[in-house]
């Protein structure tokens, strides 16, 4: 009887040689615990993504389960902070001496947030899509942060259109020398009053950026309140019907076409000193047609995102 198991990939060599720039497993799943400046640490239902590179071309392979148990002490004893992403990242490569000396780290996960309404101040759960990527390789550590945040968009166009209409209605209706205050107010509470509305389409602000280096903390709450500021219209979740007016309101004061949305975040971003670099993708899910209207920008930096 055989006294150990064979291990074929310390024990045998590549049929073809050649070096690999990822190894590894994607849609680990796992739950962990997310630090955030000022907040107790949230757990959240993750997938992971764990890769090393095979740098020798002779190796038949890495070590996969050491990937695995590296997450997984991450996940029973720690939480996603730079740091101990740092630390996970170090482990994939010591795991691995004489084979790798890269790693890559990739989370994927819903970040539930409570959100008040906007006049009553009902509250509900809002979820945004994070995903957070980190590579340590000879040049250091570098962690992308990545959400997602729907908004409503108003089309400008069709905003003017429409005005244009309930001008002509109004001639129409009024073509007196002079007509009361109180028969115009009493005309505009009516169907015939509004004869259109300009289109509104719900949209999502997809953002990445580069943490700092040296940074300390995954700022996701603050990205999120950056964003939704800027944009003013965030969707909402509980809402009574003073919330629903407001919100009609905030649409028609910010009208943006996808052109907009990006500049707004743009300008934004380039305010914030806690991001090396930034990538915005808007995308104004149209109603008016059947295809999407999208623009994307970049910080723009040599050696930073490329707009894609």
């Amino acid at each position: 009887m055989p006294t150990s198991m064979p291990d074929i990939a310390n024990q045998t060599s590549a049929q073809t040689m050649g070096n690999l720039d990822w190894v590894g497993m994607s849609n680990i799943e796992m739950p962990l615990l997310v630090s955030v400046p000022g907040q107790p640490d949230r757990q959240v239902s993750a997938k992971v993504d764990a890769f090393v590179n095979l740098g020798d071309p002779q190796a038949k392979g890495i070590h996969m389960s050491r990937l695995y148990l590296a997450v997984d002490e991450l996940a029973a004893s720690g939480s996603l902070q730079p740091s101990q992403i740092d630390t996970l990242l170090k482990s994939f490569i010591s795991s691995h001496l004489e084979l790798s000396h890269q790693a890559l780290v990739r989370f994927t996960f819903d970040y539930h947030l409570r959100r008040k309404s906007l006049v009553s101040k009902k509250q509900g759960w809002k979820a945004y899509p994070v995903t957070l990527q980190a590579i340590l390789d000879d040049q250091g550590l570098e962690i992308e942060l990545q959400v997602e945040v729907p908004y409503s968009s108003t089309c400008p166009c069709s905003a003017a259109l429409a005005r244009q209409l309930i001008q002509e209605a109004f001639d129409k209706k009024f073509n007196a020398a002079s007509v009361s205050k109180e028969d115009v107010s009493a005309w505009l509470g009516t169907t015939d009053g509004i004869p259109a509305t300009p289109h509104s389409q719900r949209s999502v602000a997809d953002v990445k950026v580069k943490l700092n280096t040296g940074a300390t903390d995954l700022p996701i709450e603050d990205l999120i309140d950056t964003i939704e500021d800027a944009l003013q219209t965030p969707v909402q979740a509980a809402v009574k019907r003073e919330d629903e007016q407001e919100f009609a309101r905030l649409n028609g004061q910010n009208l943006m076409f996808c052109e907009d949305a990006a500049r707004r975040l743009q300008h934004r971003l380039n305010q914030e000193s806690q991001f090396h670099d930034f990538w915005i993708r808007v995308n104004h899910y149209e109603s008016l047609h059947a295809h999407d209207a999208v623009s994307i920008t970049t910080k723009g930096i040599k050696g930073g995102f490329q707009a894609r």
